[in-house]
């Protein structure tokens, strides 16, 4: 499995011609909501799609916020439309969490991986059941995970 996050977007497609495994972005977000070069585009989602691939969504503020905006205070709605836009272009079996804790500023409302539990909350709001939500948080890395490993 590698890691297509931290890839130009050419690089991206020659994985993609070359790799049998499922595509993932552990960390990646949302071109289409925050044009950063480091979100994936809309062609780049339905190819990890078409692997049975997963999305980490990123929670560094500057790949979530609209203008790229480095400012803690992002609200958790942003996420969670991040989230909501992932799961509509990969399906609720391609997404998860990414998160990025090691170096990023992340939104005041999160803070550190003990902030979890409130992000899982806004979506629980959001209308994701019980099974989609064990999906993002876990479930779905483990599917790809087993894909990529054969077991």
């Amino acid at each position: 499995m590698i890691d297509l996050s931290h890839i130009s977007e050419r690089g991206f497609w020659d994985v993609a011609d070359l790799s049998d495994a499922p595509l993932v972005a552990t960390h990646s977000n949302a071109h289409a909501l925050s044009p950063s070069p480091r979100n994936l585009t809309d062609a780049q989602l339905q190819a990890i799609a078409e692997t049975k691939g997963v999305v980490g969504l990123n929670f560094n503020v500057g790949f979530l916020a609209e203008d790229g905006s480095s400012d803690p205070a992002l609200p958790l709605e942003v996420m969670v439309r991040h989230i909501d836009y992932l799961v509509d272009k990969l399906g609720i079996d391609g997404v998860a969490l990414g998160s990025d804790f090691d170096g990023a500023t992340m939104p005041s409302a999160i803070g550190d991986v003990s902030g979890l539990p409130r992000l899982l909350e806004a979506l629980r709001e959001a209308g994701y059941d019980q099974e989609s939500l064990e999906k993002i948080a876990y479930r779905n890395w483990l599917r790809v995970l087993r894909l990529t490993w054969g077991e």
